[in-house]
Formats: structure tokens, sequence, C-alpha cells
């Protein structure tokens, strides 16, 4: 059945949020067991297949909750799934403002971004996938972790602060550097999974970040032969 050709319930429900942030307060409201089902059903149904041959009802059925449930709290597919990914992307958040607690020097802070990053690719690889099939790049900004001050903060953070010790290159914006580190991350990762190769990508994480720290370095001499 084609998903169009339903109507939406007629829910006596409160008005849907109408951005992010208001998306985030009203999932509160949401018992986290249901939260967890839709969770686990959307990431399970787009991560392994195109977003159109994923219907809401399909959605509802999977995570054991009704339609007008669906509706209610998210209101379309896409809200829905942008919205389960600001979730999923939020934990990397909260990771990564854990893991930077107390450490000063700033290519180790550098280091222990790209760690936390690779290695919660590395562990949730379906997030990944959902991310990289199911939006679009030109939708990515729907995506409401990408507003997060938590998360551009902590990443931005790191970059400028290595900009201004004039550890990292500080020739291009620090935004500029997070879409290097974040182009190559995810590059990396896509196509491990892609290839379905079996070993973490954390077991070659000394070389990986070797080869972003020259990519990012101040140092004009990381880019001498000789000099790796």
């Amino acid at each position: 059945m084609m998903e169009r050709t339903i109507a939406p319930p007629h829910a006596d429900a409160e008005p849907r949020a109408s951005g992010p942030q208001d998306q985030r307060v009203l999932l509160t409201r949401m018992r986290s067991d249901t939260l967890a089902r839709i969770e686990k059903a959307v990431l399970d149904l787009f991560s392994s297949r195109d977003f159109h041959e994923v219907g809401l009802i399909e959605v509802a059925r999977t995570a054991n909750v009704s339609l007008q449930t669906i509706y209610k709290y998210f209101g379309s597919k896409e809200v829905l799934v942008y919205t389960m990914l600001d979730v999923m992307l939020g934990r990397l958040a909260e990771r990564m403002i854990d893991h930077l607690q107390g450490i000063d020097d700033a290519r180790e802070r550098l280091r222990k971004t790209c760690w936390v990053t690779l290695d919660y690719m590395d562990k949730h690889p379906a997030v990944m996938l959902l991310m990289f099939t199911a939006v679009p790049v030109s939708r990515h900004k729907n995506i409401g972790i990408y507003e997060s001050r938590e998360l551009m903060g902590a990443f931005l953070g790191v970059f400028k602060d290595g900009q201004a010790r004039g550890v990292l290159n500080n020739s291009v914006s620090s935004k500029v550097l997070l879409d290097v580190f974040m182009g190559m991350m995810g590059r990396v990762v896509l196509m491990h999974i892609v290839r379905g190769e079996k070993q973490p990508l954390t077991g070659q994480f000394n070389e990986l970040f070797h080869i972003l720290w020259r990519a990012m370095s101040a140092d004009d001499r990381a880019y001498l032969p000789g000099n790796a």
C-alpha cells in the first residue's frame, strides 16, 4: 500500500513541534521505552532500505506503536528520520564533551576528538548508513544536531583552540577544518561498511590520525617528503 494514500489520523493531539528544539521538548513527553522502540525501528528499516520504500505504517508496526502516535510526535517521515538522527548523534555530543574534559594540549584534544568520533562510527554503522543514505545531503541542515551548540561547540572549540595556539592550519576557517575532519571520517567509515570489512577501524586509529594530522597541522614541515 502506498503511504501517500493514507490520510493522517485526526488525532486530538497537541500541536507538533515547529523546529528541532521544540521537537526535543516534545519527545520528553514520550515514554522512554516507546521512544527506544521507534528509534530501533527507524534504524533497522531505513538503514537497510531506500527512504521511499519505507512507510510510516511499517514503522509503527515494527515499533509496536499506533500510527496516531507517529503522526502526533513527528507528523511526517522526513521529520521522523531527522529527529531520530538528532537523538542518536546527540549521544556522540555527550561523549565528546565528556572525553574532552581535562585535556589541554591542542594536539591531544584533536586526537581524542578523532578517537571518540571514529569509535562511535565504528560501533554504530547503521547510524552512519542512515545518515549517508537515507538523508540527502541537501537536507542535512534539517537534522537538529547541526544546530546543537553542545556538539558544534565541542568540535569547533577544538579546531579554534588549535588555530589560536598555532598548532592547526589557520589559513581556512574552523568550519572548513570541521568539514575536512568529518569528510575524511565519514568517507572512511562509509566505505569500510560498504566493503564489508570485519576489523574495526579503531585498529588503524594511529595511522588514520597521522594522516588527519598531516592534513590539518599548521606545521609546514608536516607536508614535506621525509617528515612522515
